[in-house]
């Protein structure tokens, strides 16, 4: 099983709206080299108040081996070529280490955030700036014999030698797509190397719901489903004794909290039959009462959901939700286990064997 972590990832007190840590060139290049002096197979950066791509450029010069990739970029606020042209730089500065992951977020944000506009449904669109990005991912690759795309919602048809940034020694860059709906599943299964499973989608949702979509999307798009890498990035909930485990729970209702107070993601709500609970999750996030929405959260969802582990226990659990589900977990950890380098070093040792 491939482990991976995320570089300054989010924390417990920004889930709950009260804010971030700001990150130095410093902190982003030592969390690099512990991240693999530590042994996991890969790193992340998210797209959670800050840019993706820079934290990995930084990581790049001070890594060798580990792997680099986005989870996510948000796709729409970014043209095509705008991607195309971060994941070309980023593969060759790590020296083909690195793998692009995308998402769509949902219309809210796309608009009043991104100020992005939402003309139409997510999936198709996305079909079509995947295909654009093989496009110009190929004709980087080949720059006398440009491969242009046209299509409903994307075009690129103009490529002059000045702008094409030329062949690399790894210029096969790695797509992902995040999803937690059948359809961008699909999608995945069909265009990608791999998905990059939303947290919010339980273990029960991923096996009933996820993987029957990857497969009929392989199916389609005439692939392997054997050599396509689901991504699991569960929430956890750790402590090294019972009590800090109680603490932990707590804090992570604060996490699925926000998460299922978004009405995209209620479809795995659904799927537990915790519909009425995801609206009055939303409710009280379109009010700003954060504080009262993790009371919401149940010890039977956080079940559902999470790795609930003490630490001495923590590797044997994960194997025990995830393997033959994910080929890839992502350690999503907070707070004091994040920094217990002796942990995630016994963890990642633990996971990667047979």
């Amino acid at each position: 099983m491939r482990v991976e972590t995320a570089l300054l990832g989010p924390d417990t007190d920004q889930y709950a709206g009260s804010g971030q840590h700001q990150p130095t060139l410093a902190n982003i290049a030592a969390s690099a080299r512990e991240a693999e002096a530590l042994g996991f197979d890969g790193l992340t950066s998210a797209e959670a108040g800050h840019d993706p791509f820079i934290p990995l450029a930084v990581a790049a010069e001070h890594t060798r081996a580990i792997t680099l990739g986005t989870n996510v970029a948000i796709a729409f606020p970014r043209s095509p070529m705008v991607t195309a042209q971060a994941a070309w730089d980023l593969q060759n500065l790590s020296g083909g280490r690195f793998t692009l992951g995308l998402g769509t977020q949902v219309k809210g944000h796309n608009e009043r955030r991104y100020s992005t506009p939402w003309p139409s449904a997510p999936g198709p669109r996305m079909r079509e700036y995947f295909q654009c990005l093989r496009a110009i991912f190929s004709s980087f690759r080949n720059p006398d014999k440009p491969s242009y795309f046209e299509g409903q919602h994307y075009r690129f048809t103009l490529l002059p030698p000045f702008f094409n940034p030329g062949p690399i020694e790894h210029p096969q860059v790695p797509l992902y797509a995040a999803a937690a709906n059948p359809f961008m599943a699909r999608l995945a299964g069909e265009m990608c190397e791999g998905l990059r499973l939303h947290p919010i989608a339980t273990f029960r949702y991923a096996r009933d719901v996820i993987l029957p979509a990857v497969a009929a999307g392989a199916e389609r798009g005439g692939r392997q489903p054997a050599s396509f890498d689901l991504v699991g990035a569960p929430f956890m909930a750790l402590g090294r004794d019972e009590a800090q485990l109680e603490a932990a729970k707590h804090a992570l209702r604060k996490q699925i909290a926000f998460y299922a107070s978004t009405r995209s993601y209620h479809g795995v709500l659904a799927h537990h039959g915790w519909q009425d609970i995801g609206l009055e999750l939303h409710r009280l996030s379109v009010a700003g009462e954060w504080s009262r929405m993790p009371a919401l959260i149940t010890d039977d969802m956080l079940d559902e959901w999470a790795v609930v582990a003490t630490y001495d226990r923590l590797a044997e659990t994960i194997r025990a939700r995830c393997a033959g589900l994910f080929s890839t977990v992502v350690l999503v950890l907070l707070g004091e286990a994040r920094r217990d380098t002796d942990l995630l070093r016994e963890t990642v040792s633990r996971l990667h064997q047979d």
